[in-house]
């Protein structure tokens, strides 16, 4: 047996695992209430998102190269490369939500009297929705993946 492919998956899984939960926990977050501690808060999970992302990303190179599949399954698969794709789109839609966190927590800390504007607040919770609808096919295409599907 192969622990190094184990070992892999599980983190690779753990991380997954906790990039939904930040998700939702932005998700909850975003509200029209959002006051200076509550946008720390968000600052300091979406700083949390990045990391888990670019860990996921640099354990999922791992499991291409020293996982059991061997790195031929993943390159010529294309469900791969839609869960790769669905990845990425995530990836961009967290952007602009991120700069919004970071641009609202300087202004909070700075003037106690700051409100997110509306629309500034409802952008970010239309680009948080759209990251967790996309989301949500990254498990359905790994299940196919790990089936054997487009190989």
């Amino acid at each position: 047996m192969d622990t190094t492919d184990l070992v892999l998956a599980i983190f690779h899984h753990l991380l997954v695992f906790s990039l939904a939960g930040i998700i939702g926990a932005e998700f909850v977050l975003i509200r029209g209430d959002l006051g200076a501690a509550t946008l720390k808060r968000l600052a300091g999970i979406d700083r949390h998102y990045g990391v888990i992302a670019a860990l996921i990303i640099v354990v999922g190179i791992g499991r291409v190269f020293y996982g059991l599949k061997g790195w031929e399954f993943y390159v010529y698969n294309w469900v791969f490369w839609a869960k790769i794709a669905a990845f990425g789109a995530v990836g961009l839609l967290s952007i602009i939500p991120t700069v919004r966190f970071i641009s609202w927590n300087r202004q909070a800390s700075g003037n106690a009297s700051f409100q997110v504007p509306a629309t500034e607040l409802a952008s970010v919770k239309t680009y948080i929705r759209a990251e967790a609808f996309i989301f949500l096919l990254i498990p359905v295409f790994a299940a196919a993946m790990a089936r054997g599907y487009g190989y």
